[in-house]
């Protein structure tokens, strides 16, 4: 019997997907593992800061990031996946009550401080972290990841999302804009960055010639020249280039603009969904999207969420999770859903379906439980009752082999590379994966006994440290060194 097996009658087990659904691509040996975090006490799992084996409090501890840190990069896991947010969850009940009394992304940290740190005490860990394009001026932007892609030798990516939360714009003094209009404008946001990583400074600009009293050869920086319908940016950079230059471009969104955004610029994608057919057609979407704007489908790697409780028995892991739904909060999970949606559930009858509306939130996570799977209805309480362990995706229920099963199922279903693993207590979650579920993945040849170091983006699958011909910030590539044949 297969660690799946006894939840399927679980609001959370997961439907056999129509095989014709699933886009047939050439098969990659390894399952690639982020571990998906966040600067907080409470991430995706609301509540469960009150498990006594949760650590989640010691967010504001260096050492606890650090020693994650070294748990990740010695199981070999491509990269810590940094989720952040400006705002506060305020649309449940009209109010922030709900997420600030479960601790739901609140109190919250700045997450890039994070990284050098990280970075120091490990050797192949990569960093993926969540800055959004409605907050902030791309030439400061870029100037910080640069930096960190130095200080991290290249192991750095930007997970680009556009702002969903009302009340993050309202702190700041911006208008929230319509959701379509985020995504104009974090095209030419991008647009920028990549004029300013790619173009400004040439291969060679810095000479650091003593005898001359020459640092950087000035004819070899150039102004970007950039005026467009958001930004005008004359350059140049302040930045010599870094080992990557632009930094492994992450990618969240699965609405419409957003997987059109993924198919232009993304080389990393993170999906979710609650079910392998739902995640199978995003998947499919996203390598199409990439194919229409001339890219190589394959080129992406796509993560999917996915919540693992894992203990060396499948009877101690079922324990374990009936301890962490006990500990659970549903208020707090509601109040997640209603910020990441636009739709407030707090005076619907817990009995009662949900259906799919239009807002300027996120649509992604409404579409799960709504259009994306026409025969499956979702009630407010089996909404809450999903999000209480692990948030949007499935959890993995089981012994190591069981668990196993399960991330081989869902790649071998939805055509995804790996998974981003929410966690249902921190840093216990990864710990266990690190110990009891690694193993069990080199053993079946799903991971490899020795993982790839280098670049993040050579980790996560390119071929250097710079972005493919295809990609588009390639075509801002500077010209070769006035020296070359």
């Amino acid at each position: 019997m297969s660690g799946r097996s006894p939840r399927r009658s679980d609001p959370r087990a997961v439907a056999s997907p129509d095989r014709r659904r699933c886009r047939s691509r050439r098969v990659r040996r390894s399952i690639h593992l982020n571990a998906f975090a966040m600067n907080c006490a409470g991430h995706q799992s609301a509540g469960l800061w009150r498990h006594p084996d949760d650590q989640g409090h010691r967010y504001t501890d260096l050492e606890h990031w650090t020693e994650l840190a070294r748990t990740l990069d010695r199981a070999g896991f491509d990269a810590l996946f940094l989720a952040d947010v400006l705002g506060v969850y305020d649309v449940y009940g009209g109010s922030r009550d709900a997420a600030v009394r479960a601790g739901t992304q609140i109190p919250l940290g700045d997450p890039l401080l994070l990284v050098p740190a990280m970075a120091a005490v490990t050797s192949r860990l990569g960093f993926g972290v969540t800055v959004s394009t409605s907050y902030e001026h791309p030439y400061a932007l870029a100037r910080r990841f640069t930096t960190l892609d130095h200080l991290t030798k290249g192991r750095v990516g930007w997970n680009v999302v556009t702002g969903y939360l009302p009340s993050a714009a309202a702190n700041l003094g911006l208008p929230h804009r319509p959701h379509d209009e985020r995504y104009a404008i974090a095209d030419e946001y991008l647009e920028v960055c990549y004029k300013l990583w790619e173009s400004s400074w040439e291969e060679d600009a810095v000479v650091r010639d003593a005898a001359n009293g020459v640092y950087t050869d000035p004819a070899k920086v150039h102004d970007i020249d950039h005026h467009g319908t958001w930004f005008d940016v004359p350059g140049p950079f302040l930045c010599e280039p870094s080992p990557q230059r632009t930094p492994v471009i992450f990618q969240a969104g699965a609405s419409r603009s957003g997987t059109a955004f993924a198919g232009r610029h993304a080389e990393a994608v993170f999906v979710s969904g609650p079910s392998t057919a739902i995640v199978a057609n995003q998947v499919a979407g996203l390598r199409d999207a990439a194919a229409s704007a001339g890219r190589d489908p394959d080129s992406l790697t796509v993560y999917v969420q996915l919540a693992p409780v894992v203990a060396p028995t499948r009877a101690e892991a079922h324990e374990r999770y009936d301890a962490y739904r006990a500990a659970s909060s549903r208020e707090g999970a509601l109040a997640l859903f209603a910020g990441w949606t636009g739709v407030d559930l707090s005076e619907i009858p817990p009995d009662r379906p949900l259906r799919w509306v239009e807002t300027d939130a996120g649509r992604t996570a409404l579409a799960s439980f709504t259009t994306d799977d026409p025969d499956r209805e979702w009630t407010v309480a089996e909404i809450a009752d999903h999000l209480a362990v692990g948030g949007r995706g499935p959890v993995s229920v089981g012994s190591p082999a069981d668990v196993a099963d399960e991330l081989e199922h869902w790649v071998d279903e939805t055509g995804a590379d790996g998974f981003n693993l929410a966690y249902a207590t921190t840093p216990g979650s990864f710990v266990d994966v690190a110990e009891l579920v690694v193993p069990e993945l080199r053993r079946r040849g799903r991971m490899p006994a020795e993982p790839p170091s280098g670049s993040l983006r050579e980790v996560v699958g390119g071929a250097g440290p710079r972005v493919p011909d295809d990609h588009p910030a390639a075509v801002h590539r500077p010209p070769r060194p006035r020296n070359a044949g």
